[in-house]
Protein backbone atom coordinates (compact mmCIF):
# COMPACT_ATOMS: atom_id res chain seq x y z
CA UNK A 1 0.00 0.00 0.00
CA UNK A 2 1.07 3.63 -0.22
CA UNK A 3 1.00 5.54 2.35
CA UNK A 4 0.10 9.41 2.34
CA UNK A 5 1.29 11.35 4.08
CA UNK A 6 4.42 9.92 6.50
CA UNK A 7 5.28 13.46 7.33
CA UNK A 8 2.07 13.28 9.85
CA UNK A 9 3.77 9.91 11.89
CA UNK A 10 7.39 11.60 11.73
CA UNK A 11 6.14 14.85 13.69
CA UNK A 12 4.15 12.73 15.83
CA UNK A 13 6.84 10.41 17.00
CA UNK A 14 9.25 13.26 17.74
CA UNK A 15 7.33 14.47 19.94
CA UNK A 16 6.23 11.06 21.36
CA UNK A 17 9.50 9.27 21.03
CA UNK A 18 7.76 6.30 22.27
CA UNK A 19 5.49 5.86 19.81
CA UNK A 20 8.54 5.93 16.92
CA UNK A 21 8.98 1.76 17.18
CA UNK A 22 5.06 0.53 16.96
CA UNK A 23 4.54 3.05 14.20
CA UNK A 24 7.66 2.11 11.84
CA UNK A 25 6.57 -1.35 12.49
CA UNK A 26 2.92 -0.57 11.63
CA UNK A 27 4.46 1.11 8.34
CA UNK A 28 6.41 -1.41 7.12
CA UNK A 29 3.69 -3.84 7.47
CA UNK A 30 1.22 -2.15 5.68
CA UNK A 31 3.98 -0.56 3.17
CA UNK A 32 4.44 -4.69 2.00
CA UNK A 33 0.92 -5.26 1.57
CA UNK A 34 -1.93 -4.72 -0.59
CA UNK A 35 -5.34 -4.62 1.14
CA UNK A 36 -8.55 -5.04 -0.56
CA UNK A 37 -11.00 -5.30 1.88
CA UNK A 38 -11.10 -4.75 6.02
CA UNK A 39 -11.14 -8.67 6.47
CA UNK A 40 -7.35 -8.71 5.19
CA UNK A 41 -6.44 -5.37 7.42
CA UNK A 42 -7.76 -7.09 10.01
CA UNK A 43 -5.38 -10.51 9.70
CA UNK A 44 -2.65 -8.03 10.61
CA UNK A 45 -4.38 -6.00 12.93
CA UNK A 46 -6.89 -7.93 15.04
CA UNK A 47 -7.65 -4.89 17.14
CA UNK A 48 -8.38 -2.61 14.09
CA UNK A 49 -11.73 -1.17 14.29
CA UNK A 50 -13.54 0.09 11.46
CA UNK A 51 -15.37 2.90 10.82
CA UNK A 52 -17.76 4.00 7.87
CA UNK A 53 -16.08 3.07 4.10
CA UNK A 54 -12.61 3.58 4.40
CA UNK A 55 -11.77 5.25 8.00
CA UNK A 56 -9.96 2.64 9.96
CA UNK A 57 -8.24 3.22 13.89
CA UNK A 58 -5.25 1.25 14.76
CA UNK A 59 -4.05 1.70 18.42
CA UNK A 60 -0.63 1.62 18.79
CA UNK A 61 2.15 1.04 21.52
CA UNK A 62 0.28 -0.97 23.63
CA UNK A 63 -3.32 1.35 23.28
CA UNK A 64 -1.02 4.48 23.71
CA UNK A 65 -1.56 6.33 20.47
CA UNK A 66 -4.45 5.85 18.35
CA UNK A 67 -3.54 6.16 14.55
CA UNK A 68 -6.67 7.23 12.21
CA UNK A 69 -6.70 6.47 8.74
CA UNK A 70 -8.70 6.32 5.47
CA UNK A 71 -7.75 3.41 3.45
CA UNK A 72 -8.96 3.68 -0.18
CA UNK A 73 -9.10 -0.37 -1.37
CA UNK A 74 -9.61 0.72 -4.89
CA UNK A 75 -6.70 2.67 -4.99
CA UNK A 76 -3.97 0.73 -3.38
CA UNK A 77 -3.16 3.77 -0.63
CA UNK A 78 -3.51 4.90 2.98
CA UNK A 79 -3.98 8.19 3.69
CA UNK A 80 -3.08 9.34 7.39
CA UNK A 81 -5.55 11.21 8.76
CA UNK A 82 -4.67 11.76 12.85
CA UNK A 83 -2.02 10.62 15.10
CA UNK A 84 -3.14 10.71 18.54
CA UNK A 85 -2.32 10.10 22.08
CA UNK A 86 -4.94 8.05 23.73
CA UNK A 87 -5.86 11.07 26.01
CA UNK A 88 -6.33 13.50 22.83
CA UNK A 89 -8.22 10.52 21.16
CA UNK A 90 -10.65 10.39 23.52
CA UNK A 91 -11.18 13.95 24.15
CA UNK A 92 -11.65 14.10 19.93
CA UNK A 93 -14.64 11.23 20.24
CA UNK A 94 -16.60 12.92 22.40
CA UNK A 95 -16.05 16.36 21.12
CA UNK A 96 -17.09 14.23 17.57
CA UNK A 97 -14.20 15.46 15.89
CA UNK A 98 -12.99 12.72 13.96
Amino acid sequence: MHVITRKRLLEFWRKHSDSQPPLRAWLAIVRSRSYFSPYEVRRDFPSASFLGRWRTIFNIGGNKHRLIVDIRYDLGRIYIRHVLTHKEYNRRTRSGDL
